[in-house]
């Protein structure tokens, strides 16, 4: 889809909404792509701010995903416990207090110069309202968080640019389903797949069923995944632009209009 040289990539406009704690953008931005994530949840851009604004360095942060004690601050470095009350299923002690270190330094004050990087606040649909904006937009466990899925697809193919592409992993666990008072259009797939060819999409690449864990304890005795849909879609080009760039060749060869 895009080139294979990282320093070829600078020009290329990704997009990624629903950016959650800034992850997948920060790894688009690192392989070369300008790349925004978009995220509307404070609690998510609280974390994430701290995360890729304040962090010390490589194995300041240690984590501990399956406890739930709060957090204490010990040696220079930040514990979190979110699971300490996670008693089902779990093996062992050692399981709940398991740390994770991040394994790389990806604090924007210490790469601000060679990232093309920027986060952006705010709900989706009114932020991004500015045609052909983008070569990409990359759509990870977002869509099904719409109250009407149609818009975002409409949203996604207008901020596209003729020629580009937008690449989805994730289910459809509708956020708003059955919630009073919130309304909420809940299509299969194969609706969403037709909706989004009827907008103007092609399908290029598609796969179904495709294993995802979301959050979870690796070494619970029990395990969630969702079968995920993974696929890579390319907004038509205009063709009317295209004419317009054929005729206009034509007529440089010919040395002039007749």
């Amino acid at each position: 889809m895009f080139p294979l040289d990282k320093g070829a990539r600078g020009d290329i406009k990704v997009l990624v909404p629903g950016a959650g704690l800034g992850r997948l953008a920060y790894d688009l931005a690192k392989r070369g792509f300008t790349c925004q994530g978009n995220e509307f949840s404070l609690f998510m851009l609280f974390a994430s701010n701290f995360v890729l604004n304040k962090c010390r360095g490589i194995n300041s942060l240690r984590v501990y995903p399956w406890v739930h004690t709060g957090s204490v601050v010990v040696l220079d470095s930040l514990r979190v416990y979110p699971w300490v009350h996670t008693g089902s299923n779990t093996l062992s002690t050692e399981d709940q207090l398991t740390d994770r270190l991040p394994s790389l330094m990806w604090t924007l004050l210490t790469c601000q110069h060679t990232l093309s990087f920027t986060m952006a606040a705010g709900d989706f649909l009114e932020i991004y309202t500015s045609a052909d904006a983008f070569d990409c937009v990359a759509t990870c466990f977002f869509i099904d968080c719409a109250n009407n899925i149609v818009a975002f697809l409409q949203t996604i193919y207008n901020i596209i640019k003729p020629g580009g592409y937008w690449v989805n992993l994730g289910p459809l666990l509708y956020h708003f389903a059955d919630q009073p008072g919130e309304p909420s259009i809940e299509p299969t797939y194969q609706h969403i797949k037709s909706i989004a060819i009827g907008i103007g999409f092609t399908i290029l690449e598609e796969e179904t069923g495709v294993n995802t864990s979301y959050t979870q304890n690796p070494n619970s005795m029990l395990q969630y995944e969702y079968k995920s849909v993974l696929f890579v879609a390319q907004k038509k080009t205009n063709r009317k632009t295209e004419q317009q760039t054929e005729e206009t060749e034509d007529t440089e060869e010919g040395g002039g209009s007749r």
